[in-house]
């Protein structure tokens, strides 16, 4: 449609000048002067003076009708540039009424609406969505804070209100002032900028928190977003979770070891008062029978006292070879190449009994005996040990809950061997780590300390 306006336009044109010159330079102009005898003569058909007229004479009829052609594309273009502006603002209830324009226009003014009815939904959703977002964030026990560039309180939910500002708002408060007012421990926690607990006395009792705080670009800037979460419900009912796994992996190897005892202990005090000479012969077999399952019960309640009675590490310079000659005394390993040169401090006694539960627990794997490697090494500034195994290596779920107290796949297993090197080693500010070995199988237990 548009199209066919402007060739129309292009032709009114065209004749409207092919009529005007005709009439100033061929007829009926010339006539006229001729007839009236005024003294002044028509231009020529081809000179400057008649084309220069014939433009003065054309060029507003042009401008009228163009003005007629494309009036309904300027209504539309000046409709179209106000919802602009409404949208570039963010109101999108603006929409431009329906003509009966056809062709190219109608399609745009269609295509508009349609854009305009998307724009109005998505803002509903958006509407929604950010109202349900922050009914979930102003209602959630956990404390919410989020911080601009500038460190100011962009975001604080009921939660944070009533930890840190007694019920105030905190938006566009100093987070460095806020904090000044809070207990010191907290102050403390914050300014860490890690991952950590601490605890504060509320209303007569101690109660445990934990902040985890992450720093993230929100429309191109920094912003720091910390979480304060109450965490002595979660622990006492962790607390209480443990302390009955423990009474239950007790109470069953009691079971396992005084049910045996007082039967073999009732056998022998049967074939001790009968007295014949066949029932002497096999009371040493019954008592030593009871002596190791007594032995059997001691080891593992002496276990369970190791892991709940761990002192603090007593750091010194290691021997290496004093402390690779004790290891081998108390278990079989293949050492691969050498121990470090450089020195390091540690707590010797214990870092032998982690490794000690390591190559027993490789052994116990299921893999040849001479396979089991130990690797003692430098990474990054850390002195670490690495048990390694030809046995079948772990499941992810195995994987995921071996370190954990009490948790173990053998049926007589304690579940404190892998637990109690985790132990040492975080005592030591370390970490061990357990992944399946990808060349020829086995399982990799690797403990890596600080070097002093």
């Amino acid at each position: 449609m548009l199209h066919w306006r402007l060739t129309l336009l292009l032709l009114a044109s065209a004749a409207a000048g092919v009529l005007i010159h005709a009439g100033l330079s061929v007829w009926p102009l010339p006539q006229l002067l001729a007839w009236a005898d005024v003294g002044w003569a028509a231009p020529a058909p081809w000179s400057w003076s008649a084309a220069l007229l014939s433009v003065a004479l054309l060029l507003p009829l042009l401008l009228a009708l163009a003005g007629w052609l494309l009036a309904p594309l300027q209504r539309l273009v000046r409709a179209l540039e106000g919802a602009v502006l409404s949208y570039r603002d963010g109101d999108y209830s603006m929409s431009i009424a329906a003509t009966s324009s056809s062709g190219e226009l109608g399609d745009l003014l269609r295509l508009h609406s349609e854009l305009g009815q998307a724009l109005r939904e998505q803002r509903q959703h958006l509407a929604q969505r950010e109202l349900l977002l922050d009914t979930v964030v102003q209602n959630t026990p956990v404390a919410l804070i989020l911080t601009d560039a500038l460190d100011r309180v962009a975001i604080a939910n009921l939660a944070a209100r009533q930890l840190l500002g007694e019920g105030r708002s905190l938006v566009g408060i100093n987070f460095a002032a806020l904090c000044a007012s809070a207990p010191e421990a907290m102050q403390r926690a914050l300014a860490g900028g890690d991952d950590c607990l601490f605890s504060l006395a509320i209303d007569g009792s101690d109660e445990t928190f934990h902040i985890s705080q992450r720093e993230f670009r929100l429309a191109g800037r920094p912003h720091r977003l910390r979480l304060i979460r109450r965490m002595t419900r979660e622990l006492s009912r962790q607390e209480v979770s443990t302390w009955k796994r423990v009474i239950r992996v007790i109470s069953h190897e009691l079971n396992n070891s005084l049910a045996p005892i007082s039967s073999l202990a009732h056998s022998g005090a049967e074939l001790a008062r009968r007295s014949r000479p066949e029932d002497q012969e096999r009371l040493p077999g019954v008592f030593a029978s009871i002596g190791a399952r007594a032995s059997h019960l001691h080891q593992f309640l002496e276990g369970y006292a190791t892991f709940a009675k761990l002192p603090t590490p007593q750091l010194a310079l290691v021997d290496w070879p004093a402390f690779l000659q004790g290891l081998a005394a108390h278990c079989q390993f293949q050492l691969i190449g050498e121990p470090p040169f450089e020195s390091a401090r540690l707590d010797a006694a214990q870092v032998e009994q982690a490794l000690i539960n390591l190559i027993k627990n490789a052994h116990e794997a299921g893999g040849p005996a001479q396979d089991v490697t130990l690797l003692i090494h430098m990474v990054r500034q850390e002195l670490r040990f690495e048990v390694a195994d030809r046995g079948p290596g772990m499941s992810e779920t195995v994987l995921a809950q071996a370190l954990l107290p009490f948790y173990s796949t053998k049926r007589a297993g304690t579940g404190l061997g892998l637990a109690l090197a985790r132990e040492i080693a975080e005592a030591h500010g370390g970490r061990i780590a357990l992944a399946n070995r990808s060349d020829g199988g086995g399982l990799r237990v690797s403990v890596s300390l600080p070097v002093a």
